[in-house]
């Protein structure tokens, strides 16, 4: 979902090499499948595309699926990420890591900074977790990006699910106590090509290498993003808020994990747009296709 944007935002200034377990639909040219928990195949791919830099956007992102089958969210999430830090580090390249908000057990209060401390309460957190900490301890020069709740077009999201089952006639049951940023993958790509831009690209920015938050304006619960997506839409259904403790997830998510967007807005003199229209921006492209 992401990678696919990335491609299109990145694409015009830079010679993309995309990898996957396997290729897109109508893909061609520079693309190589691979499984980064195979690190013989990574390093294929290292020699095959030469890069000066890796955006790390492969995960295993599904919570619940985390919670069910540990071993599979640190072999992907955890391991895979070493192995591509490695990588980086013998071939001297710079890393750009996506990570998540679900490193924070969401009871600050308030939006989370880069400093802040961590404490994920559940494993795919946990997984992505020790991904960033390798990845501090073992590169110099890495971009950790920290960005929540995503949807785009290229991708399975939260948005699709709830248009798809209001097109029944039983009422949508959507919990109200979870609150984050619902991020669209075009602002979070635009904002990561700025970011490559400021950091990698200007000698001597070292200041501005680490950790990043980068998510669309504002906040909302998961049932407020479902009343907004369902009043676009002008379905004539109810949604019903409820609390997440009546719905039984594997994995326990934070209540509050609004992330502080201040330190990328200085860096790159930017803002995104708010999630309300980054909403109305994607319903527009998916309506058209």
């Amino acid at each position: 979902m992401l990678g696919q944007d990335l491609i299109s935002q990145l694409g015009c200034d830079y010679k993309i090499g995309a990898v996957d377990l396997k290729s897109p639909p109508g893909e061609r040219g520079n693309f190589f499948c691979i499984d980064i928990c195979n690190q013989q195949q990574i390093e294929q791919a290292f020699l095959k595309f030469k890069p000066w830099l890796v955006i790390h956007a492969a995960a295993y992102t599904d919570v619940d699926g985390c919670q069910r089958n540990p071993d599979k969210a640190r072999r992907i999430n955890t391991e895979g990420t070493k192995n591509i830090a490695s990588l980086c580090k013998r071939h001297k390249v710079k890393l750009l890591y996506i990570s998540t908000d679900y490193v924070f057990d969401g009871k600050k209060g308030s939006p989370y900074k880069e400093n802040d401390a961590v404490n994920p309460l559940n494993i795919y957190g946990h997984s992505k977790l020790q991904g960033e900490k390798f990845i501090q301890t073992n590169l110099d020069e890495f971009l950790i990006v920290r960005t929540s709740g995503l949807f785009g077009y290229f991708g399975n999201n939260f948005v699709d699910t709830i248009i798809k089952k209001a097109q029944g006639s039983e009422p949508l049951k959507v919990v109200d106590d979870q609150i984050s940023s619902p991020t669209y993958t075009v602002s979070l790509s635009r904002a990561i090509d700025r970011l490559i831009k400021i950091v990698f690209l200007n000698p001597g920015q070292t200041e501005k290498l680490g950790i990043y938050h980068i998510s669309n304006q504002g906040s909302c619960s998961w049932h407020e993003f479902a009343k907004a997506i369902i009043n676009l839409k002008k379905f004539n259904i109810e949604i019903v808020p409820i609390d997440s403790s009546v719905i039984n997830q594997p994995a326990e998510r934070p209540k509050l994990s609004i992330l502080d967007n201040s330190r990328y807005e200085q860096a790159a003199d930017n803002k995104l747009c708010s999630w309300q229209e980054a909403l109305e921006k994607y319903l527009a492209l998916r309506d058209m296709n």
